[in-house]
């Protein structure tokens, strides 16, 4: 069994602390791509003008050394959206009519770049929704952030001087998505070079579909890959009085620093887990299929979980975890959403619940089996023969899964107080 620690590291040392782990990480990170590319990214660290914050050593490197620019000065830096009157044409007089009933977004600038110049490159409306439609500009959400990262500490340094991350835009800056992580708060395991670091990812956008969302995001920074969905994602919509945005985040950041107390914990439980691939009815590949990965997903993590594990056929839940993050991060050929929420979900219940991931391959086998028979004695007994060797995995497990319950339970209590 290995043993993990949290720990909290000013900047400096967690850098010391790379150096002199550097020579025990073997982990290949080659090949790696990304999902669907964003228009525009933007590199930031430090929340405004006046910290002085260098990105991270290995965010650096895996982002090609990029320049990064204060937080505030990258969210001012995103489209804005007013709304304007719509008007419809008459079929029968051909005029055109005003209807208080919608509204149309636009960007302002672009807006007037557009009057002055009809072949302005940029399209200014991003969407014509109904009047209920409660605009939430950028700087209306993570201003407040800034507040509260300017007063909030980790080991008595402002969250502000540690922060880092980036925002990604598509659709004309009209859907946005971010990770915002804290240099020193995070997971560090042994024979790792880099931590696993905290932060909340973040996002909206001005076409009715994403509303505002936060929710708690770690990232490995050996691979980069991200953990997504580490809190119950919290959603502000577009729709009536907008909440008190500074006491949202303060909520949400108070419960990404329960999470980092406690993930080590399910990560040294995990990895006390094996699956003994040479006693299942099913390889490493079929394994992901079977929980729902596509192909071309469950190709990619299994090859990222044997090529990290002790054993190729011997694998712990925390390897097999790591492979479908792994896949998810660098191979997953969709775009930030819904689609990659779910398997995201997946994922993370390989490390959360293990034991209902059993559960589900083995629906699945037994679903597939039934789907497969031709009715023949032979075939029946081969299959409750496989359907036994994952039951015994299952059983294995219930003797921990009253101390999974548990902590799950105890971890939700705290957010709960956090919250309250």
């Amino acid at each position: 069994m290995v043993l993990v620690n949290v720990v909290l590291l000013r900047p400096a040392e967690g850098r010391r602390a790379r150096d002199d782990a550097a020579a025990v990480d073997e982990r290949s990170c080659v090949e790696v791509t990304g999902m669907k590319d964003p228009e525009s990214r933007t590199t930031f660290a430090g929340v405004d003008g006046r910290t002085d914050t260098e990105l991270p050593e290995w965010y650096a490197e895996q982002h090609g050394g990029a320049e990064p620019i204060s937080f505030s000065a990258a969210v001012r830096e995103l489209p804005q959206a007013v709304d304007t009157a719509v008007a419809y044409r008459d079929p029968y007089t051909d005029e055109w009519v005003q209807t208080d009933r919608f509204n149309a977004l636009v960007e302002p600038n672009r807006a007037r770049e557009q009057a002055q110049d009809e072949d302005a490159e940029m399209d200014p409306l991003f969407h014509i929704p109904t009047d209920s439609y409660a605009i939430i500009n950028p700087v209306d959400v993570y201003g407040p952030l800034e507040e509260v990262l300017r007063e909030q500490t980790i080991d008595g340094t402002p969250l502000g001087e540690v922060m880092f991350g980036e925002i990604r835009r598509y659709r004309g800056g009209g859907e946005v998505h971010m990770d915002i992580m804290f240099d020193g708060l995070g997971v560090r395991l042994p024979g790792r070079s880099d931590p696993i670091t905290m932060g909340v990812t973040s996002g909206y956008d001005f076409f009715g579909e994403h509303a505002v969302y936060v929710e708690g995001f770690a990232q490995d920074g050996y691979c980069s890959n991200t953990m997504r969905s580490l809190t119950d994602k919290e959603i502000i919509k577009h729709v009536g009085d907008v909440r008190n945005f500074r006491t949202w985040w303060e909520e949400i950041l108070a419960q990404v620093e329960l999470i980092a107390d406690d993930l080590f914990e399910f990560i040294r439980d995990v990895q006390d887990i094996d699956l003994d691939f040479s006693e299942l009815p099913f390889t490493v590949t079929e394994f992901y299929r079977l929980l729902g990965f596509p192909d071309y997903l469950a190709e990619r993590a299994a090859s990222d979980a044997e090529a990290n594990a002790a054993s190729p056929v011997e694998i712990d839940m925390w390897t097999l975890h790591s492979g479908a993050t792994y896949a998810l991060t660098h191979f997953f050929q969709g775009k930030e959403g819904a689609s990659l929420d779910g398997y995201v979900r997946t994922a993370n219940d390989i490390l959360f619940n293990p034991e209902g991931t059993i559960e589900r391959v083995e629906r699945a086998y037994e679903e597939q089996l039934e789907a497969d028979s031709d009715g023949g004695s032979q075939a029946s007994l081969a299959g409750e023969r496989a359907l036994a060797s994952i039951e015994r995995v299952s059983d294995d497990l219930q003797e921990k899964v009253d101390q999974f319950e548990e902590r799950e339970d105890a971890l939700r209590e705290r957010f709960q107080d956090a919250m309250a």
